[in-house]
């Protein structure tokens, strides 16, 4: 809505322009009247739309035509006053008036135009017979008004409707030559009401109208406000109520009543709440509210922005199969202004056995948006009415700002729930189908996806230590010498290579050398297609040998080409480590099972530090005088013994080790 209106008065000499301006400040007929008045300002305060306005009257006598067409140019509303004694005034208004402002505006800039018709107290008839014409042949007027000067009559209701022309304007809702709304206007309440239909159902019942109500007016309606509401769409509409509920033909009818009655306010109130400007486009501070990203950190969706998602693919999973088949799809995303997700994201995401987003790729899909580009996450969210269905302050508060990575790295710890993996790989190593088979899709499945809704993505959850996080895989484009910063900054690197490819691996290890050995991200070696055989890399050393040298974990074996889905073990240690880049463990295993799980498990465990705690106590309590802790020999003892049970501990542990 604007913060301001400029009112600008009109017309032929002698018709009461600067009377009607002075008769509004000091509330009584000027007994002098200068030939013009100067531009008042009226504070937001004691106008009814608490928006300050500027009052500027026009003198031919005092101005030239091009301070005219200046002040034409500038004007919000246009005031084109005549006399109603005066029938060359009337048609001076079409003849003369009217075309001057048409031509002085720019064709995409209409202005409301309302008619004045003064001196209302000298005469006993209506001058409305000859000005209807005159407004059913220019849709640009709002309203015309018959007032005095001289005694007050509709004085301060003529710039309220000016002002109101301004502020909730008829021309963008209305077609007078049709009576009924223009298109922009149906879709964009058409938009509202879907957003107010909470379970999708078509209807909105009195839980739904009490919510629109309340976002709209800040009240509830009264079950007898409701009912009438109902019963006067009943009576001009057979189809406008079902199941005791307001179907969209209802809420759109009950709209147009509010226009064709002059309550257009009412109309806008509601279009302003839901995010639309003067031209029925979605405001751009509505959809991209303020959000600070300093550098280093990243965006996630809080709880209550995923209970939301969660609420909107409820409400479209028609069919309770827990995923979105073509149809629900489309249906889910009708109140957006164009398709968001194009077929790559079915190869992004989980999908069911029919190729259909699951729940689980669904939220997913969003984690991915709301990480790689923010503000198009927050667009998304306006379209779906996140602040308002919420009842947020705006759609960024569904978004978490994560904590700088060098501060997690500082304290060895984090809070984030979604990790970056980069996959690098020269042509052919197979960082497709290792994205894909993250996504439970062996090599079978993977060749039928076709080549133009191929994706460079692939989203989905792991769980590590019992906690859910999403682990990110992107696959980068194998061009050695053009890896831009985006293609550098991640959580983990996962080099692919394949093993039946002896020139696979040194691409591999080029990208290493060059951008990650000195880096502190983790870094994992995939040897892919594995189930081929293997053949000896053309390198000056094997991968093993790679890895030992550079402290990395040996490479991990992998295929796709299995008859069930792809094991998910090495996602897990990937997330793991990206989860704990501090961690250089050999063994990134998190199965607890293995042998080097149990030891890990019962060096930590409760009870193994209660009996060691207990044993130091009654040794040092039972044995130990002080006679002993005074002399030299004790200590030297100690200290032997210490140092052969570390040696003796440390061997144990590199023979647990040494089967894996």
């Amino acid at each position: 809505m604007r913060k301001d209106v400029r009112i600008l008065l009109v017309g032929e000499p002698k018709v009461g322009k600067t009377s009607l301006i002075m008769s509004l400040v000091s509330e009584e007929f000027p007994t002098v009247v200068p030939y013009r008045a100067e531009e008042i300002t009226i504070p937001a305060d004691v106008t009814p739309e608490r928006v300050p306005t500027h009052i500027v009257d026009y003198s031919e006598a005092e101005q030239t035509d091009e301070q005219l067409f200046q002040e034409i140019s500038k004007a919000n509303v246009i005031c084109i006053v005549y006399a109603v004694n005066n029938k060359t005034s009337i048609e001076k208004v079409t003849s003369h008036w009217i075309p001057l402002i048409t031509e002085n505006r720019d064709k995409d800039s209409r202005v409301p135009l309302i008619l004045v018709g003064n001196k209302s107290d000298l005469v006993e008839h209506s001058s409305m017979e000859t000005i209807l014409p005159i407004m059913n042949q220019h849709s640009e007027i709002e309203t015309c008004v018959e007032c005095s000067a001289k005694n007050l009559k509709n004085i301060s209701e003529l710039f309220y409707y000016a002002q109101k022309a301004v502020l909730h304007p008829t021309g963008p809702l209305y077609c007078p030559e049709r009576k009924d709304m223009k298109p922009l206007c149906v879709k964009a309440l058409t938009r509202i009401f879907k957003v107010s239909d909470l379970d999708n159902d078509g209807i909105l019942n009195d839980h739904e109208l009490n919510f629109f109500q309340r976002t709209c007016f800040n009240t509830p309606l009264e079950s007898q406000a409701l009912e009438d509401v109902k019963n006067v769409v009943r009576k001009n509409l057979s189809d406008g109520v079902c199941d005791n509920g307001l179907t969209l033909k209802g809420f759109l009818f009950l709209h147009t009543l509010f226009i064709q009655r002059g309550r257009h306010e009412t109309t806008w109130t509601v279009l302003r709440r839901f995010g639309y400007d003067d031209d029925l486009e979605l405001n751009q501070d509505y959809l991209f509210p303020p959000l600070k990203l300093p550098p280093d950190c990243t965006t996630e969706l809080n709880h209550n922005a995923y209970l939301f998602l969660q609420s909107i693919f409820d409400k479209h999973d028609k069919d309770r199969d827990c995923a979105l088949s073509p149809e629900e799809t489309r249906d889910l995303f009708d109140v957006f202004p164009y398709m968001p997700w194009g077929p790559d994201v079915n190869n992004t995401v989980c999908t069911n056995d029919q190729g259909w987003i699951t729940y689980q790729g669904y939220l997913s899909q969003w984690t991915l948006t709301t990480y790689l580009d923010v503000q198009r996450c927050l667009e998304y969210l306006g379209y779906l009415g996140y602040s308002l269905v919420a009842e947020q302050e705006s759609h960024a508060s569904g978004i978490t700002v994560t904590r700088a990575k060098k501060i997690d790295l500082q304290k060895k710890q984090t809070q984030r729930s979604v990790f970056r993996c980069n996959v690098f790989g020269d042509i052919g190593s197979g960082k497709s189908g290792f994205l894909q088979a993250f996504l439970g899709r062996n090599h079978t499945r993977q060749r039928t996806i076709r080549e133009e809704h191929r994706s460079y993505y692939a989203i989905s959850t792991t769980y590590v230590y019992g906690q859910e996080k999403y682990l990110l895989l992107h696959e980068v484009f194998p061009d050695f010498d053009y890896l831009s910063d985006a293609d550098l900054a991640c959580d983990i690197v996962c080099l692919v290579y394949d093993v039946s490819n002896p020139y696979s691996f040194e691409y591999c290890a080029k990208v290493f050398k060059q951008y990650f050995m000195d880096s502190k991200v983790p870094c994992m070696m995939i040897a892919a297609k594995s189930d081929l055989p293997e053949i000896k890399q053309m390198y000056g050393c094997s991968p093993l040998e790679f890895c030992r040298r550079h402290k990395m974990p040996p490479p991990q074996s992998f295929t796709c080409n299995t008859a069930a889905a792809p094991s998910r073990d090495i996602y897990t240690k990937l997330t793991t480590m990206a989860m704990y880049p501090h961690a250089r463990l050999r063994c990134m295993c998190t199965c607890n099972r293995c042998t080097f799980c149990l030891c890990q498990n019962f060096l930590n465990s409760e009870l193994l530090q209660t009996v060691r705690a207990k044993l130091y106590a009654v040794v040092l309590r039972r044995h130990v005088s002080q006679a002993d802790l005074k002399s030299s020999t004790f200590w030297l003892r100690a200290s032997v013994g210490a140092s052969v049970f570390a040696v003796l501990g440390f061997a144990m542990y590199r023979v647990l080790l040494k089967p894996r």
